[in-house]
């Protein structure tokens, strides 16, 4: 059976973990009971339901603005329904008419033959479908698109079937349809996918890599921020900071662009904490939590809304301020027309710092944090933005200490703490559970995980 996903807009990376970590994740998890829909899926080859090459399946991922240039958790999701059908992965396909404009394919971003030999124990995964396939399919692919968050019984159920009839499904807008809750095996093969099977390029890498050597020769720690402050973000929140009916007007037309969105009120956004922190209020947030002047810092972002003057009161509570185009310099113009490899330098630089602060929770957000904690703990940082805007607004009210302290209560279970989700709570991609193994030395009381006290003896 073959599984074919059409990436439109995708972007999605990650990382290889060094085989130590592999061997400390994967090792000292208890073998499970085949999960349900890896026990169907060997009945059905068994019957002679499916073999190698019966149906092709090809998800339309588009590139979306909305959520972020990150979409691996698409590639991922895809990956593990190919599993759970028993059927081959056909290498994705980006969209290059998105509103990024991008004519990168996959294998500009991601090495294909690493991606294709490192999951082929999991997945079968191919280039393109076999000409053979193409012509004997009588139709052409059937196109259906499942519910949100579709559990495995549903891909049994609903698509599974139609694929044996029809040897080809392609399933539309392929993001978030599967539940963020499976069984561990095939958690574990998410992980595989995030963690190990999709690699970057070399270029990509070399740059990376040395961007961060550039960071490292001027300090030897530093900060990542994804500022994710670009007109297009603020458009999609619904949104306003300030800047009069040119702004609104401005992020009005922007937002034209999704015509399913729902009119929103700004101030219920806001008070929600589903507005993102200006650049200044980020700077203002990681002040507070006491980091000083001196602390380097690398922004990752794409275009500012508000250019410069947006971005100087950042640079003034951080004047050792650098970007990819201030490190790169020359190296960068290869990659200038490709905003996601653009993008997966920054993921490199932002994965290799010592704290990692997000300005919004998307999936590059969740994807570093689960990275992260993966490879043995990082810190990342995310905004109590609900609580951290009341504070922003009466600021000038009180004494910098006690702002500071304010911030510090605020941000409690926004630090990256080891602890601070319990296991199968949460985004799976940004708390992969499953994947990491407890610390025997931690038992869990009222939901937090603690040191046991010393018994005592008599």
């Amino acid at each position: 059976m073959a599984l074919q996903l059409g990436f439109q807009g995708l972007r999605g990376v990650s990382f290889l973990v060094p085989k130590k970590w592999f061997r400390i994740t994967w090792i000292c998890q208890r073998k499970r009971a085949i999960s349900r829909s890896v026990l169907c899926g060997l009945m059905l080859f068994s019957l002679g339901l499916v073999s190698l090459f019966t149906g092709q399946i090809a998800a339309d991922l588009e590139w979306s603005q909305i959520r972020g240039r990150w979409e691996t958790k698409r590639i991922t999701d895809a990956v593990v329904v190919a599993r759970i059908l028993n059927a081959t992965l056909v290498v994705p396909q980006l969209d290059h008419h998105s509103f990024w404009k991008d004519d990168s394919e996959f294998e500009n971003i991601f090495d294909i033959d690493w991606f294709i030999s490192s999951l082929s124990k999991d997945v079968t995964i191919v280039k393109r479908i076999p000409d053979k396939i193409m012509r004997s399919m009588e139709k052409p692919p059937y196109t259906m698109r499942p519910p949100r968050k579709s559990t495995p019984e549903y891909y049994l159920d609903q698509v599974l079937p139609i694929l044996l009839r029809r040897r080809a499904v392609q399933l539309t807008k392929f993001d978030y349809r599967l539940t963020n809750n499976l069984d561990d095996e095939l958690q574990k093969l998410r992980c595989r996918v995030n963690y190990h099977a999709l690699k970057f390029t070399e270029p990509i890498q070399l740059l990376g890599q040395k961007l961060v050597k550039r960071m490292r020769t001027m300090s030897s720690r530093y900060i990542a921020i994804h500022l994710r402050f670009e007109p297009d973000m603020l458009a999609f929140s619904g949104c306003y900071y300030g800047g009069g009916e040119k702004e609104r007007h401005e992020l009005r037309e922007i937002r034209k662009r999704w015509t399913t969105l729902p009119d929103l009120s700004a101030e219920e956004e806001q008070s929600r904490g589903k507005c993102p922190l200006t650049p200044h209020e980020v700077g203002l947030m990681l002040r507070a939590l006491g980091f000083v002047n001196k602390t380097y810092i690398y922004v990752a972002s794409g275009e500012i809304y508000g250019g410069e003057e947006t971005l100087q009161p950042l640079k003034d509570l951080f004047p050792n301020f650098y970007t990819k185009e201030m490190l790169a310099r020359e190296d960068l113009k290869p990659f200038l027309p490709f905003s996601s490899q653009l993008a997966a330098i920054d993921y490199i630089i932002c994965d290799e710092s010592d704290v990692f602060a997000t300005n919004n929770n998307g999936n590059m957000a969740k994807i570093l944090a689960g990275h992260r904690r993966y490879i043995g703990y990082k810190r990342t940082i995310r905004p109590n933005a609900k609580k951290l805007t009341s504070l922003f607004k009466v600021r000038n009210q009180m004494a910098w200490k006690v702002f500071s302290r304010k911030v510090k209560l605020a941000q409690r279970g926004f630090m990256g703490e080891p602890d601070e989700m319990r296991p199968g709570r949460g985004d799976f991609h940004e708390f992969p559970s499953s994947c990491i193994c407890q610390n025997p030395d931690l038992i869990e009381i009222g939901g937090t995980l603690v040191k046991p006290q010393p018994t005592e003896t008599i």
